[in-house]
């Protein structure tokens, strides 16, 4: 994490949607990139949800279903996956709930659950201010302010420690509650409080962590329960221990535990000698506890002045979540109060990049030209930008103009065969290419977002497995290789049939033959030149910045620091050239590291380009392979052809390896692929199970780059968030 001097915090001023209006004693989890709101209030408890989504910046209000509750304040709120639980709080002044409520987020529908009671023992009494905390299948309810007296206006506070574990059935449901017996010393009643539930990766057994809380006044204690022994203990840390607190906000990212904001002393006063007497006053002091070593690390501290407004204002009863590395800090209260009793809320979004982002996969071609690539990574979440890099300095080779078809690389040539015989190629796999695939659902004519959709399907069109038990193909076959380069790209599909496919292209052409003795070049050093900086994770890429002399690199994988582009020269993109690919999330703490390195080649002036709009639908005799031309013809087609990957001993030895036969050359623009035809497929599992189809075009110069086509096989139902 930054120094405190170095914390890049932003806040949110454009966004789109309806707002929820400011609060406190609200609570809030994250679904992906979405952050859910519920509960809290000022001039009365809100009851509506709120959702954020963090990548388009917009506010939206789900409309909700079912067994709708009311609305509450200091609450219970977790998740687990798609469903939310939300346990207890404040209803009304000074009456409070102990009731549970289950919501499926993937259909915004509410439930009122009843967990059986203890075995011994009685429930959860209604209360607020209480922890709730999920580990696995189970929540944990720890502590609270209960009111005794029976007449909801005369409160009469009972501050609670008792410890209820809540076991949840798969799915939906809950089973019941249990009162776990416990080993050591038990930490005092409190309320506010936050506990958060860690367990290291290489070992160890999960276990909770309890800090501060209000009990009359606020505590400065960390608690520790180990959920495999029910042992309490009592940890000693290092470093600065933060003030007491109560109505802060904890936060686990990756083995850091981030305390924000809440009620602390008055600077100045001695909260040991009077703390029921002494003054309080809301913090915006920041902290983390390293959950691994014990040891404190303060990063915004309570005397730091903060007179450019550069950070989020102190504040109390906020909420916080965490949505990858990123911390969102959004509303509560300033700890004014005006007319009535009612309190002076912040209205703020804020949010702290807590470390550099992780490196996006590799770069993927969507599709490649004389001068230009069309290109894609993964996105990452969380980030404000990708710099994307290339390299200049690389040896290739041209490939001869006249090229007519596939190389050969055991010294013959492929011989174009009609619609029937059977030609058979290896794949090879350059250890340079990039080989990532990500898979896709096309159906109805539209191409499927990757990101989740918050809305029901009731999809039931499944897409089974069309190989025939029995078929066999026992024609002769010569043998050539067919360069793979592949990259993703969504085929929309006819709107009267639904299957699931996946595209890729190969950019480099079929070429007459392959140079036998290879050129090496040596370097001292990769000189990495900037494309540029892309809010999105595409970019057409057709020119890139010329280095600076004597400089190796533009930018910094440490530094967020970006040259000015408007003084930089510009290069254009070379024809028949190869050139090196990485990119680089960028977030607030700055440029994270680069991906691992793709290779692609722009195309050689008059070669085809790779056939486009691949459709795959069913038919009595098996299936019907359809797809459009080449963007880019370059003269006249002259014939296409298109391979199915086959089931041999060397693929079962080697998966990666792909065997493709033949399956049709001709002009037209589609073919059948026959039962017989498809009982030899080969299953490629590298990711999802799919069978592997390839299509290239041939003009006068000869054959073009290939698509290749991965056919989902198994059920096409997916329900939203799954």
């Amino acid at each position: 994490m930054a120094a405190p001097s170095l914390l890049n915090w932003r806040r949110v001023s454009s966004f789109t949607g309806p707002v929820p209006r400011a609060r406190h004693g609200h609570r809030a989890v994250a679904i992906r990139e979405l952050m859910i709101i519920f509960g809290g209030g000022n001039e009365g408890i809100a009851d509506e949800l709120h959702v954020y989504n963090t990548v388009t910046n917009q506010w939206f209000l789900p409309a909700v279903r079912g067994d709708i509750p009311p609305g509450c304040a200091a609450h219970g709120f977790v998740c687990d996956g798609t469903r939310i639980l939300v346990f207890g709080g404040m209803v009304e002044y000074g009456r409070y709930s102990n009731e549970l409520y289950e919501l499926q987020a993937s259909r915004w529908l509410w439930k009122k659950v009843k967990p059986q009671p203890p075995p011994s023992g009685l429930p959860p009494c209604p209360r607020l201010g209480h922890s709730f905390s999920l580990y696995g299948n189970k929540c944990y309810l720890f502590g609270g302010l209960a009111n005794e007296s029976e007449d909801s206006n005369n409160n009469v506070p009972r501050y609670l420690n008792d410890f209820y574990e809540l076991e949840l059935q798969h799915g939906s449901g809950v089973v019941g509650w249990s009162i776990p017996a416990t080993k050591g010393i038990v930490p005092s009643p409190r309320e506010s409080h936050t506990a958060i539930i860690y367990c290291k990766k290489d070992s160890g057994s999960p276990k909770m962590y309890v800090f501060g809380g209000m009990c009359g006044a606020r505590l400065d204690d960390l608690w520790q329960l180990d959920l495999e022994t029910m042992s309490w203990s009592k940890p000693e840390t290092k470093g600065t221990v933060p003030l007491p607190r109560s109505l802060h906000t904890a936060s686990v990212i990756g083995n850091k535990m981030y305390i924000f904001g809440g009620w602390v002393p008055h600077k100045g006063e001695n909260t040991e000698n009077s703390p029921h007497d002494c003054e309080w006053r809301c913090t915006s002091s920041f902290s983390y506890l390293n959950l691994d070593t014990a040891e404190w690390t303060t990063l915004v501290s309570d005397s730091q002045e903060d007179k450019k407004n550069s950070r989020p204002r102190p504040r109390a009863g906020h909420c916080a979540v965490a949505i990858g590395t990123r911390l969102y800090f959004w509303s509560g209260r300033d700890g004014y109060k005006k007319a009535l009793n009612s309190q002076v809320c912040c209205k703020d979004l804020w949010y702290l990049d807590t470390e550099k982002p992780p490196a996006p996969s590799q770069v993927q071609l969507i599709k490649a030209t004389t001068n230009s690539f069309h290109v894609k990574w993964d996105e990452v979440p969380t980030v404000e930008g990708y710099l994307l890099q290339l390299n200049t300095d690389l040896p290739y080779q041209a490939v001869p103009p006249d090229s007519s078809a596939a190389p050969n690389m055991l010294g013959g040539r492929m011989d174009p065969h009609r619609q029937g015989s059977n030609s058979i190629l290896h794949n090879s796999v350059s250890d340079t290419v990039n080989s990532a695939k990500t898979e896709h659902t096309a159906m109805k004519g539209t191409s499927v977002k990757s990101k989740p959709d918050f809305r029901a399907t009731d999809s039931n069109a499944g897409l089974h497995s069309p190989l025939a038990p029995n078929a066999s193909n026992n024609n002769s076959c010569v043998t050539d290789m067919l360069w793979k380069n592949e990259v993703d790209e969504i085929c929309a599909l006819p709107a009267t049939k639904i299957s699931r496919v996946e595209v890729h292209v190969a950019s480099t052409p079929f070429s007459k033959e392959t140079p036998s003795n290879p050129v090496a070049i040596l370097k001292t050093e990769q000189q990495w030149c900037d494309v540029g900086i892309f809010k999105n994770n595409t970019a057409l890429v057709s020119q890139f910045y010329l280095l600076p002399k004597g400089k190796q690199s533009m930018s910094k994988a440490g530094n967020a620091d970006v040259p000015d582009y408007s003084l930089l020269k510009k290069q254009d993109l070379v024809p028949g050239t190869v050139y090196k690919f990485r990119v680089a999330a960028i977030n607030g703490c700055g440029i994270g590291p680069f991906s691992k390195i793709s290779e692609f080649k722009t195309c050689i002036p008059g070669f085809p380009g790779a056939p486009s709009t691949v459709r795959i639908s069913k038919n009595v005799e098996g299936i019907h392979l359809s797809w459009e031309p080449p963007t880019s013809p370059s003269g006249n087609i002259l014939e296409y052809s298109a391979y199915l990957a086959i089931r041999t001993a060397q693929v079962q030895d080697n998966p990666s390896q792909l065997v493709f036969m033949r399956i049709y050359c001709g002009l037209k623009t589609s073919c059948t692929v026959t039962s017989g035809q498809l009982a030899n497929a080969h299953i490629d599992y590298t990711s999802r199970p799919a069978i592997v189809f390839r299509i290239s075009a041939k003009n006068e110069k000869g054959y073009g780059p290939a698509t290749q086509v991965r056919w989902l096989q198994g059920n096409n139902k997916k329900a939203p968030l799954s």
